[in-house]
């Protein structure tokens, strides 16, 4: 299985992200280290990413998933905004989405602390936009630590 940490860049997908893989022993990915360089020159000029600069990268992403469960359980941080990314990274694949619900005020606020990445929080107003909050998944607020987040997942994965 594999377990889909989603949400707005920000929302502390890579954070939650390897102290859930840490928790359950399993390996940890970032679909951000996925991304072609034309993307990612892309995102560091505050450009946001379009459907077709995506699909590439989702189909990479898609197939990855599919060789990571033929291994056993991981975890994968992916923004995943759209129903239909979710649909293209789920097809075929054994996936159980967790959305890392935040309000934009405190996103906007943890983009301005963080350094050395390159998504530009300047973008981060596109990606509310563009997000379809998901309906079958599990949904976590963001507005605690990542401890109590993990273990909020890890009891909604044992019902």
């Amino acid at each position: 299985m594999l377990y889909l940490i989603m949400g707005v860049s920000g929302s502390g997908k890579s954070s939650v992200g390897v102290y859930l893989a840490k928790t359950r022993s399993i390996p940890f990915y970032d679909a951000d280290y996925y991304h072609n360089e034309s993307n990612i020159q892309k995102m560091k000029k505050g450009q946001s990413l379009n459907d077709s600069d995506r699909m590439p990268w989702l189909k990479l992403l898609s197939s990855n998933i599919k060789e990571w469960n033929s291994k056993g359980d991981a975890v994968l941080a992916c923004s995943a905004l759209k129903e239909k990314y979710r649909t293209q990274l789920s097809k075929n694949n054994e996936v159980i989405f967790v959305f890392l619900d935040g309000d934009y005020k405190l996103i906007y606020e943890r983009l301005s602390k963080r350094e050395n990445h390159f998504f530009s929080k300047k973008m981060l107003k596109k990606q509310y936009l563009d997000l379809e909050k998901p309906k079958n998944c599990i949904m976590i607020p963001v507005n605690q630590s990542i401890e109590e987040i993990c273990l909020m997942i890890n009891s909604k994965l044992r019902k």
